[in-house]
Parts: structure tokens; sequence; C-alpha cells
């Protein structure tokens, strides 16, 4: 059998079993609650909270506390010095390296056997198989799949053990059937300086046949860029014309979406948008031409979901899958095959469908403005973007937004600094276009504008070209799985940012 037809028989056969979750989830997220417990029964945490008498997730959630990074981060500290069995059973020699917007410090996320196998590369596997669902006559294979990763460093802590992003911990262990379809070379791929990774990332890849990428759209777009410089093409697609699926995640599609056609100028190029974290692989773009998530259900993760309203609670209480709503947001709680019990990510998700279950991705529990009672959150801002950019012909690069706090003389607003690719060609337009559109999105925020006496029109900064990423790498943050913050509820990152314009 040809190598291209057995792959996509392996693919239709994954493409039976997604289906099986999805026609039975609530048993599928028992299965899985089920062998999580059993496997746990005998570490120290498993002892701690009796799993051994733990039969139904009611008990887990009235016995075992709800946990954030503060709260993990002893258990991971011992684990990094070398002890085991503490979380999980086997062994974890390798810690995702975190650089989320929930707070400014690393967070270093326990990656067990398991969650890369089961979870992680099952989702990059899922992946192609929904594309070849979408596209029976996908010739993937065929040719190569550009990642667009982060960088790795050994531990410190232990000569067998190394952390780093979480996308260079999957690059150092994939399997050989998809290392010779990949590009970069794994030197290039893991690089830590990531300008110099850019360029040799585009001058490996530029006489590829890609076919695939993967990546975050800002940071993927950076290394299109350059390419397109060295070859002197108008557009990708004359570069890699056999270039089917881009397969993206990390930041919202949303305010990339209108460059990316410009860059790929064909409708034959499938777009699938993934939700994955450090902590976990969570949910996948299922259908052509849609922005919802199906939540994967078989990938060694127990989901709950805490209603946002109840988030301000020492211990808020959890629904489970079959008693969430559509149209509420929900902050996520996760309990996973590399030993996070109870664990609260930090994300926000709002369920669109129940069957199949289906989300959007929300926001950031912690990464929002909310200095007035207005709740904005970042799926608020991103579609007030996307809608002033189309208005107004602008195009995007990057943004970050945070309070101008009220004080005796004024009314409070939101200041947002903006870097563009292209300008708009009316400023103050695109300013209403953002401020009317987050209106209409967000009834608190409404409120708050709707008189003016809590809220002033929103102050809006265009930055001069380079300010993001002079400011990122700065901060050591440049490339990877970083991200730039996009709300924030004080002003820290928002007064860096402009100070550095006015220096």
């Amino acid at each position: 059998m040809p190598v291209n037809a057995l792959f996509s028989f392996l693919m239709k056969k994954r493409l039976q079993q997604i289906e099986l979750f999805r026609d039975n989830p609530h048993e599928a997220q028992l299965e899985v609650f089920h062998k999580l417990i059993e496997a746990a029964r005998y570490t120290e945490w498993g002892k701690r909270y009796d799993y051994g008498s733990i039969n139904t997730p009611e008990q887990f959630r009235d016995r075992v506390p709800l946990q954030d990074y503060t709260d993990v981060k002893p258990w991971v500290d011992r684990m990094r010095a070398g002890e085991q069995n503490l979380l999980w059973p086997t062994d974890i020699r390798w810690f995702a390296k975190s650089s989320g917007t929930t707070n400014a410090k690393s967070k270093f996320i326990p990656v067990s056997r398991e969650a890369l196998e089961e979870c992680h590369y099952k989702g990059g596997k899922d992946l192609i198989a929904l594309h070849y669902g979408m596209n029976p006559q996908s010739k993937l294979y065929y040719g190569m799949s550009m990642v667009v990763g982060g960088s790795s460093a050994m531990e410190p802590l232990r000569a067998d053990a190394y952390t780093g992003d979480l996308s260079a911990i999957i690059i150092r262990n994939l399997p050989i059937w998809v290392e010779v379809r990949r590009t970069p070379v794994i030197e290039t791929a893991l690089m830590e300086n990531w300008e110099e990774k850019v360029e040799r990332m585009a001058r490996e890849t530029m006489r590829e046949d890609v076919r695939s990428i993967a990546g975050v759209p800002s940071w993927t777009m950076v290394v299109l860029k350059r390419v397109l410089e060295l070859t002197g093409k108008a557009n990708m697609l004359e570069v890699w014309p056999n270039l089917e699926l881009f397969m993206h995640g990390g930041v919202s599609f949303r305010p990339y979406r209108d460059q990316y056609r410009h860059l790929f100028p064909s409708p034959k190029v499938n777009y699938l948008e993934c939700y994955n974290a450090s902590e976990g692989f969570f949910g996948i773009t299922d259908r052509h031409a849609s922005d919802e998530l199906l939540l994967m259900l078989d990938y060694g993760i127990f989901f709950e979901f805490i209603p946002i309203e109840d988030m301000d609670r020492e211990q808020p209480p959890t629904k489970l899958l079959h008693e969430v709503e559509t149209g509420r947001e929900y902050a996520l709680v996760i309990s996973t095959n590399a030993g996070l019990w109870r664990y609260m990510p930090g994300d926000t998700v709002r369920f669109t469908s129940t069957m199949p279950y289906r989300i959007h991705v929300s926001g950031r529990t912690r990464s929002f403005i909310n200095a007035f009672g207005e709740e904005l959150i970042v799926e608020n801002a991103d579609r007030g973007i996307q809608a002033a950019c189309m208005a107004t012909g602008a195009v995007l690069h990057e943004y970050t937004a945070g309070p101008v706090y009220m004080d005796a003389e004024a009314r409070g607003c939101h200041e947002w600094a903006i870097e563009f690719e292209e300008a708009p060609k009316d400023m103050e337009r695109f300013t209403d276009v953002l401020d009317e559109t987050m209106r209409s999105l967000n009834s608190d925020y409404d409120a708050k504008r709707s008189t003016g006496m809590v809220l002033k029109r929103p102050l809006v900064h265009a930055l001069p070209h380079g300010t993001f990423h002079r400011w990122m790498k700065d901060r050591g943050k440049l490339g990877g799985q970083n991200k730039v913050p996009r709300l924030c509820n004080d002003r820290v990152f928002l007064d860096q940012l402009l100070q550095g314009t006015s220096a």
C-alpha cells in the first residue's frame, strides 16, 4: 500500500473514534475519570486524598481541592529535584516552561510520557485526521511540515531532565514517522536566539515542498515574511504551491485572518485552530470555515467548569460536562494524565453547543479589564480590533490595553497601545468602531460607556514599527509560545510600552 494511502487509512480510522466520543461524550469522560483515579491511587497525592475510595466525579469534587500553580509549585519543585510518584505514577522528566499571561513569572508544568503520547501527540494527529476528513484527496504526507516552535534547555537541577517550551519538548520526542517529514532541522527548530532562528528557518524551509505549517500565528508570520523577502515572491503560494494546511493556536486568529489570506491567496488552504497549552490539548476546529472548537474528550483529561460569576469564591463549585449551558462563561478546570488535579489553567470558555460539545475560548480569568465594572474580556477586544481594521483598511501587528484610572478631575477610560502593519486610513474612525463593536458585544462595557459618566471613549496610540518586538526581546520573551498580554487590569505592561516609545 502506498505511504499516503496507508496514512489516509489510519486517519480515517481515527475519525471514527472521534465520532464515537462526539456521540457518547459523557461515557467518554467517565472512562477518562476512572483511568486517572486508578492510575494515581498509589501516588503520594492519591494516598493523601484516598483515591482508592473515590468512585464518582461527585466524590472527587467534594474531596479534592481546586488548585492553581501556586498550589502545585511545591510538588513541581520536588519533581524537578528528582522525586517521583508524587502526583503521577510514571517518571516525570520534562517540564514545559509556560510564559502565559496569568502572571509574569515562569511556570514549569510537568509533562508525563502519557501526556505527550495520549494528549499532545494525539492532538497533532487529530488535526491531520480532521483535515483528511475535510479533504479526502489530500496529499499532505507527500511533502514536508514546517513547525514553528519554541526553544528548550537542559534542566539545571537534574542531568536526566529538561525544560523548555512545550513545542520544543514535543519536537525533541517526535516519532520517526513524523520527524522525517518535519522542517527545519532539529538544531534550528530548538534554537534559543529567536532572531537567528527566524533567519535560519526561512533559509532552510524556502526551498522545501512545505504542505502544512504548525505554529502561533504572530510568530509564524514573522518567518513567512522573511521567506518572502529572501525569495522576492509576492505571496507564499508562489514559494510553496502545494501548501494545504495551517494549524494554529496560542492566540486568537481573528486579528491575523486577513493577513494570512493575503499570504495564501487560495480557498484551498485549510485553517485549523487548536486549543492547546502546556497543561494539555483541549480542542480542535472540526468543520470548514468555523471558529468553534470541538472539546476533545479522550485525551486523558477530565474536565470541570466554574461559572465565571463564582470565581471570587474561595472554593467555587464546579459543573461537570453534562451540567454546562450554552452561552455562559466558565473557567476551565482540568485533571490530567500528567498529575494536575482539579487544576485551573486560567482560561475561560463559552459553550456554543452541547451536542457535540463545542466551545469558544473567550479569554483568561486574569487577562481582562475590570477597573470600572466593565468586565472586558479578550474575545470582545479581538472582535473589536478586527471590526475596526476592516472598517479602516488597517492591518494589525500586535496590541495590548489597560485602564486609565478615574481621579478627581476625570472619568476613566481604556488605553490601547497598537502596532500596525498598515495604519488606519482614519484613526478616529478606527477608535469609534473599536468602541462601538465592544459595546455591542459586552453589556457591562456598554452600560459604563452609555452615559460617559464612568468610561470615556478609548484612547488609542499607534506605536512605531518594531515596538513590541523590542519590548518582548528586552523581557526575554521573543518567539516560541510567548504571547503579548492582550488585556491587563493594571498598567504595568502598558506603561512599559508607552515609555519605550517616548524615550
